[in-house]
């Protein structure tokens, strides 16, 4: 079944960009609408609703090539910036809220002691989410020899 509603995250990165893409590709064949955040995540020594006015700026300049990339692609495409005290939590609840069908996050390539790592959020989306999580996975950097 076609997705009608889809969500992804971003955070800036090449990753979440090609996610916006391929969201954009998927939607525009499904006539799916395609919803953007952007999750703030407040440290808890603050209040919730504290004006992180840098944070604030860095999502809104997101958004914004989030915005320019959907106009590439000729797609229509809702943003929102989000505060929260977890970004895994905030996706999800968002997608809850909005009824998506579908999830599509990017994944850069990330070594952490030498592994492969997924960080904290999309381990925590994929456990939690109500509907598909698809994951855009950046391919592995080409290591030039030293």
């Amino acid at each position: 079944m076609p997705a009608t509603k889809i969500l992804v995250p971003v955070n800036g990165s090449k990753a979440s960009h090609e996610a916006v893409r391929v969201a954009c590709m998927l939607a525009k064949r499904a006539k799916a609408k395609l919803h953007v955040i952007y999750v703030i995540q407040v440290r808890r020594t603050l209040p919730l609703d504290a004006e992180i006015n840098a944070e604030v700026q860095r999502g809104e300049e997101v958004l914004s090539q989030v915005e320019q990339l959907a106009e590439e692609a000729d797609y229509d495409v809702e943003t929102e910036l989000l505060q929260a005290r977890e970004v895994g939590s905030a996706i999800v609840d968002a997608a809850v809220a909005q009824g998506v069908d579908l999830i599509i996050m990017g994944l850069g390539y990330k070594k952490r002691f030498g592994e492969f790592d997924l960080g904290s959020t999309i381990p925590y989306v994929l456990k939690n989410a109500p509907c598909q999580v698809w994951v855009c996975r950046q391919a592995i950097p080409v290591e030039t020899p030293s």
